[in-house]
């Protein structure tokens, strides 16, 4: 297994155990990162992407979480995860050109039922 990845997963774990489903996502995104932070993990927070269009780039894409210039991790809080959060994931990690992304479903009652690894 995948240590960071592994990191990730642990830290979320820890903030959904505190926390409980069902709050808004913006609320796990800040649990998270200082969760990280305790456990001295560095990440970017809603960091900005270009999408390329052609030639053309094209700029307005945040992402939620890149942990340690390695993992998209994206943030939901939903009662299950759509097919289209998996194409948003990757299209994140084409765009990036990072190889490994975390989709973490905080509205699950038991975490790891909501996580999706995706590794290219």
């Amino acid at each position: 297994a995948d240590p960071l990845t592994e990191q990730i997963i642990s830290a979320s774990i820890e903030v959904h155990r505190i926390l409980g489903p069902a709050l808004l996502e913006s609320i796990y995104e800040e649990a998270l990162c200082y969760e990280l932070s305790l456990r001295g993990i560095p990440f970017e927070r809603q960091k900005e992407v270009d999408i390329l269009y052609k030639d053309k780039a094209i700029k307005g894409q945040r992402l939620d979480l890149v942990v340690d210039g390695e993992v998209v991790v994206e943030i939901k809080s939903v009662r299950r995860l759509e097919d289209v959060f998996t194409a948003q994931v990757l299209s994140y990690l084409k765009s990036t050109n990072l190889k490994r992304a975390l989709l973490i479903n905080f509205g699950e009652s038991r975490l790891v039922d909501g996580v999706k690894r995706f590794s290219l």
